[in-house]
Protein backbone atom coordinates (compact mmCIF):
# COMPACT_ATOMS: atom_id res chain seq x y z
CA UNK A 1 0.00 0.00 0.00
CA UNK A 2 1.07 3.38 -0.75
CA UNK A 3 1.08 6.62 1.64
CA UNK A 4 1.59 10.24 1.24
CA UNK A 5 2.54 11.64 4.30
CA UNK A 6 1.60 15.76 3.19
CA UNK A 7 3.53 18.30 5.37
CA UNK A 8 1.12 21.55 4.89
CA UNK A 9 3.07 23.79 5.74
CA UNK A 10 5.52 26.02 3.68
CA UNK A 11 8.40 25.53 5.74
CA UNK A 12 10.04 22.33 4.86
CA UNK A 13 12.42 22.08 7.88
CA UNK A 14 10.53 23.21 11.09
CA UNK A 15 8.59 21.07 13.17
CA UNK A 16 5.88 19.94 10.62
CA UNK A 17 8.64 18.41 8.77
CA UNK A 18 9.99 16.57 11.69
CA UNK A 19 6.70 15.36 12.70
CA UNK A 20 6.59 13.94 9.14
CA UNK A 21 9.81 12.33 9.44
CA UNK A 22 9.04 10.51 12.32
CA UNK A 23 5.54 9.52 10.77
CA UNK A 24 7.90 8.52 7.55
CA UNK A 25 10.43 6.20 9.44
CA UNK A 26 7.34 4.14 11.60
CA UNK A 27 5.26 3.68 8.60
CA UNK A 28 8.26 3.02 6.22
CA UNK A 29 8.67 -0.93 7.09
CA UNK A 30 5.07 -1.57 6.41
CA UNK A 31 4.27 0.63 3.63
CA UNK A 32 5.71 2.28 0.16
CA UNK A 33 5.62 6.05 2.22
CA UNK A 34 6.23 8.95 -0.06
CA UNK A 35 7.04 12.67 1.52
CA UNK A 36 5.45 15.95 0.34
CA UNK A 37 5.51 18.96 1.40
CA UNK A 38 2.95 21.44 0.04
CA UNK A 39 5.55 24.09 -1.31
CA UNK A 40 6.66 21.74 -3.75
CA UNK A 41 4.02 22.52 -5.72
CA UNK A 42 3.52 26.43 -7.77
CA UNK A 43 -0.32 26.28 -8.05
CA UNK A 44 -2.58 29.48 -8.54
CA UNK A 45 -5.22 30.19 -6.24
CA UNK A 46 -8.88 29.36 -7.32
CA UNK A 47 -10.70 31.78 -9.20
CA UNK A 48 -13.92 31.02 -8.10
CA UNK A 49 -14.78 30.89 -12.35
CA UNK A 50 -16.58 27.54 -11.78
CA UNK A 51 -16.01 26.30 -14.85
CA UNK A 52 -14.95 23.13 -13.31
CA UNK A 53 -19.17 23.06 -12.04
CA UNK A 54 -19.93 21.69 -15.76
CA UNK A 55 -16.62 20.79 -17.06
CA UNK A 56 -14.97 18.99 -13.82
CA UNK A 57 -11.75 20.07 -14.57
CA UNK A 58 -10.08 23.25 -13.79
CA UNK A 59 -8.89 26.15 -16.56
CA UNK A 60 -5.43 26.61 -14.61
CA UNK A 61 -2.07 24.89 -15.70
CA UNK A 62 0.43 24.41 -12.80
CA UNK A 63 1.40 21.91 -10.68
CA UNK A 64 -1.92 21.40 -9.01
CA UNK A 65 -2.10 17.94 -11.55
CA UNK A 66 1.00 17.24 -9.94
CA UNK A 67 -0.43 17.59 -6.04
CA UNK A 68 -3.92 15.81 -7.19
CA UNK A 69 -1.66 12.87 -8.77
CA UNK A 70 0.25 12.20 -5.57
CA UNK A 71 -3.58 11.82 -3.95
CA UNK A 72 -4.46 9.52 -6.47
CA UNK A 73 -1.32 7.23 -5.62
CA UNK A 74 -1.73 6.90 -2.19
CA UNK A 75 -4.06 4.68 -0.15
CA UNK A 76 -3.68 6.19 2.69
CA UNK A 77 -2.93 10.10 2.78
CA UNK A 78 -1.67 11.65 6.51
CA UNK A 79 -2.11 15.80 6.19
CA UNK A 80 0.18 17.52 8.85
CA UNK A 81 -0.50 21.08 9.23
CA UNK A 82 0.53 23.34 11.48
CA UNK A 83 -1.82 26.45 12.89
CA UNK A 84 -1.44 29.80 10.85
CA UNK A 85 -3.93 31.86 13.24
CA UNK A 86 -6.02 29.61 14.12
CA UNK A 87 -6.18 27.48 11.10
CA UNK A 88 -4.28 25.72 8.29
CA UNK A 89 -1.76 27.73 6.14
CA UNK A 90 -2.58 29.91 3.44
CA UNK A 91 -0.81 27.69 1.03
CA UNK A 92 -2.46 24.61 2.06
CA UNK A 93 -6.06 26.06 2.26
CA UNK A 94 -5.50 27.35 -1.07
CA UNK A 95 -4.56 23.47 -2.29
CA UNK A 96 -8.27 22.75 -0.74
CA UNK A 97 -9.63 25.34 -2.77
CA UNK A 98 -8.32 23.61 -6.03
CA UNK A 99 -10.02 20.79 -5.22
CA UNK A 100 -12.73 21.78 -6.44
CA UNK A 101 -13.20 19.82 -9.63
CA UNK A 102 -12.95 17.00 -6.87
CA UNK A 103 -15.74 17.95 -4.48
CA UNK A 104 -18.77 15.94 -4.46
CA UNK A 105 -21.28 18.48 -3.65
CA UNK A 106 -21.64 19.09 -7.58
CA UNK A 107 -21.62 17.20 -10.60
CA UNK A 108 -20.03 16.41 -12.62
CA UNK A 109 -17.21 16.33 -10.65
CA UNK A 110 -13.72 14.15 -10.56
CA UNK A 111 -12.88 11.76 -8.11
CA UNK A 112 -10.18 10.09 -6.60
CA UNK A 113 -10.08 6.08 -6.41
CA UNK A 114 -12.02 4.86 -3.84
CA UNK A 115 -10.89 3.38 -0.87
CA UNK A 116 -8.78 5.95 0.35
CA UNK A 117 -8.17 6.40 4.23
CA UNK A 118 -7.19 9.92 6.14
CA UNK A 119 -5.16 10.66 9.14
CA UNK A 120 -4.63 14.29 9.97
CA UNK A 121 -1.82 15.41 12.97
CA UNK A 122 -2.28 19.22 13.88
CA UNK A 123 0.37 21.23 15.87
CA UNK A 124 0.56 24.30 17.36
CA UNK A 125 2.81 26.34 19.48
CA UNK A 126 -0.25 27.03 22.65
CA UNK A 127 -1.29 25.27 25.10
CA UNK A 128 -5.13 24.85 23.81
CA UNK A 129 -6.31 22.16 22.07
CA UNK A 130 -9.37 23.55 20.68
CA UNK A 131 -7.33 25.53 18.18
CA UNK A 132 -5.33 21.45 17.18
CA UNK A 133 -9.35 20.71 17.06
CA UNK A 134 -10.40 22.72 14.55
CA UNK A 135 -7.18 22.10 12.38
CA UNK A 136 -8.42 18.45 12.36
CA UNK A 137 -12.20 19.45 10.93
CA UNK A 138 -10.66 21.61 8.17
CA UNK A 139 -8.73 18.67 7.17
CA UNK A 140 -11.48 16.37 8.03
CA UNK A 141 -13.98 18.30 6.19
CA UNK A 142 -11.46 18.62 3.34
CA UNK A 143 -11.24 14.82 2.94
CA UNK A 144 -15.50 14.19 3.40
CA UNK A 145 -15.71 16.21 0.18
CA UNK A 146 -12.98 14.15 -1.56
CA UNK A 147 -14.62 11.11 -0.35
CA UNK A 148 -11.29 9.93 1.55
CA UNK A 149 -12.58 8.21 4.81
CA UNK A 150 -11.35 9.98 8.01
CA UNK A 151 -9.46 7.04 10.35
CA UNK A 152 -8.12 9.05 12.93
CA UNK A 153 -5.92 12.55 13.96
CA UNK A 154 -3.50 13.77 16.42
CA UNK A 155 -3.41 17.02 18.12
CA UNK A 156 -0.28 18.41 19.67
CA UNK A 157 -0.24 21.69 21.48
CA UNK A 158 2.44 23.07 22.88
CA UNK A 159 4.77 22.58 19.81
CA UNK A 160 6.64 25.38 18.46
CA UNK A 161 10.16 24.44 16.92
CA UNK A 162 11.37 21.12 15.91
CA UNK A 163 13.36 20.27 18.97
CA UNK A 164 10.08 19.80 20.58
CA UNK A 165 8.61 17.71 18.95
CA UNK A 166 11.17 15.06 20.24
CA UNK A 167 9.43 15.61 23.61
CA UNK A 168 6.26 13.95 21.87
CA UNK A 169 7.91 11.17 19.63
CA UNK A 170 6.79 8.52 21.43
CA UNK A 171 2.88 10.11 21.27
CA UNK A 172 3.32 10.11 17.62
CA UNK A 173 4.75 6.78 17.17
CA UNK A 174 1.33 5.42 19.19
CA UNK A 175 -0.45 7.19 16.50
CA UNK A 176 1.22 5.72 13.97
CA UNK A 177 1.00 2.04 15.19
CA UNK A 178 -2.68 2.84 14.54
CA UNK A 179 -2.43 3.39 10.57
Amino acid sequence: MNVLIMNCSPVRNGATAEIASIVSHCLKEKYKVTRACIDDYHFGFCKGCRACHSTAKCIQSDDFDKAIGQFEQADIIIMVSPSYWADVPGQFKAFIDRCTPWCNTHQPHASLSKGKKGYSIALRTGPNMKECDRIIETVEHFYGHMEIECCGSLGLCSVEYKEAVEQRKDEIIRFCEKI
